[in-house]
């Protein structure tokens, strides 16, 4: 283990760098969905459509997420950063200028690439430059990736008022924009090596192959897949069903959205704190899905009340997403393990999760009410009941498929 020395000698401009990229990763994610009815009076956006646009960020992230080491080995950390902080400009712009719903499609698709790699290369950044204080600057960027989520719901409304869907849209180019600025001055000074660094490992293949048959890979494959469902549905959906049915104004449901994402940070810092201690971490499974249901039974049936409490205790259901990514490790033995369950929970959940924003869409169209699209998030909340039951019993992906090379 590397000595620790202090936080920012020799590395300042690495850790700007670092918490800047965090802060971009899910603005564009958010600062849609409170504004599509401005949008809807330029570009006509149908219940599908607005589904597609919430189903983008979790297929882009599986998608990219899964080809970003290809191109690390290839170019290096620092220089695929760089084209993902550029995609993310070249998306934003064109999100902002979109003239149709292809064009807010393809920007979206630019944005939610670069996001998606963003997201794949933090960690190994985090190795990189802070070998020592691993734990520390991690929990610092997943901190400010909670709080990018959280406002642009805030002001997505007001700026929109003010100057425009296009500009409430747009301006999310100059967070990107202000990342790019410690990148370009390490490259200016020489800091980066210019030998590209293969810090994204690979598992074994056997072990890839094998994983399909894993008990623990699916049950946390599913808890994150829930989380991730869940989430989506609501960034696309949560605006439009709040003033449908509790009565707010656009301005009121992109606070309250704001207050959703708000969830995140508590549940980021506290999960996996608790994850490492607890004995029977299923009990934080069963909290997940108990706030869920509270919150979306809340939604379906007394939306106008305590509409603040609904929302956070829906908020708070996601805490299944810090503790699958913790979890990955506390039931892996190996780092070859623990990079197979990680390639395979994210995937297998983010494609799933990207059913969520569209199915919402499609139920509520066919429908033309919110308790259909309720009902729904609700039984996939309750199927992470038997997912708990799995995790909850302290076995390791190694053993899993030593039983099942054996049998």
């Amino acid at each position: 283990m590397s000595p620790p020395r202090p936080l920012w000698s020799g590395r300042a401009l690495a850790l700007v760098g670092i918490v800047l990229v965090a802060a971009n990763l899910r603005t564009a994610v958010a600062a849609l969905s409170p504004i599509v009815g401005q949008i809807n009076a330029d570009i006509p956006l149908s219940s599908t459509a607005i589904g597609v646009l919430g189903m983008l960020p979790p297929v882009c992230f599986a998608v990219f997420g899964i080809f970003t080491p290809v191109y690390t080995r290839r170019l290096g950390l620092e220089n695929v950063l760089v084209l993902a902080l550029v995609a993310m400009l070249a998306g934003h712009v064109t999100r902002g200028l979109a003239g149709s719903f292809g064009m807010l499609v393809v920007g979206s698709v630019i944005t939610f690439a670069g996001l998606g790699v963003g997201n794949v290369l933090l960690p190994p950044l985090v190795k990189k430059y802070f070998p020592d204080r691993v734990g520390l600057v991690t929990s610092l960027y997943v901190t400010v990736v909670s709080l990018s989520t959280l406002i642009p719901p805030l002001i997505a409304v007001p700026v929109a008022d003010a100057a425009g869907w296009r500009v409430s849209l747009g301006l999310w180019l100059v967070p990107a924009l202000i990342a790019l600025v410690p990148w370009v001055s390490m490259f200016v000074r020489h800091r980066v090596e210019s030998t590209p660094a293969a810090l994204i490992d690979e598992a074994q293949p056997a072990m890839l192959g094998q994983i399909w048959r894993s008990s623990i890979a699916w049950a946390l494959a599913v808890v994150f897949a829930a989380s991730s469902l869940n989430a989506y549905a609501m960034f696309a959906w949560l605006p439009q069903l709040l003033v449908d049915n509790a009565g707010v104004t656009p301005a009121q449901a992109g606070t309250l959205l704001s207050v959703y994402a708000g969830m995140g940070i508590p549940c980021a810092l506290l999960i996996p704190w608790l994850t490492a201690r607890m004995k029977n971490v299923a009990v934080l499974v069963y909290v997940g899905v108990l706030a869920f249901l509270l919150g979306d039974l809340g939604l379906l049936l007394a939306p106008a009340t305590l509409t603040w409490l609904w929302v956070v205790l829906a908020g708070l259901g996601p805490l299944f997403f810090p503790l699958a990514l913790v979890l990955i490790n506390l039931r892996t033995r190996t780092h070859e393990g623990s990079v197979a369950l990680s390639g395979f929970v994210q995937s297998v959940g983010y494609t799933l999760g990207a059913l969520g924003p569209l199915s919402v869409g499609l139920l509520h169209e066919l429908t033309g009410g919110w308790t259909a699209p309720l009902i729904f998030l609700i039984c996939t909340a309750l199927a992470v009941t038997v997912a708990g039951a799995v995790i909850a019993r302290p076995h390791l992906l190694e053993d899993d498929l030593e039983r099942h090379r054996g049998r």
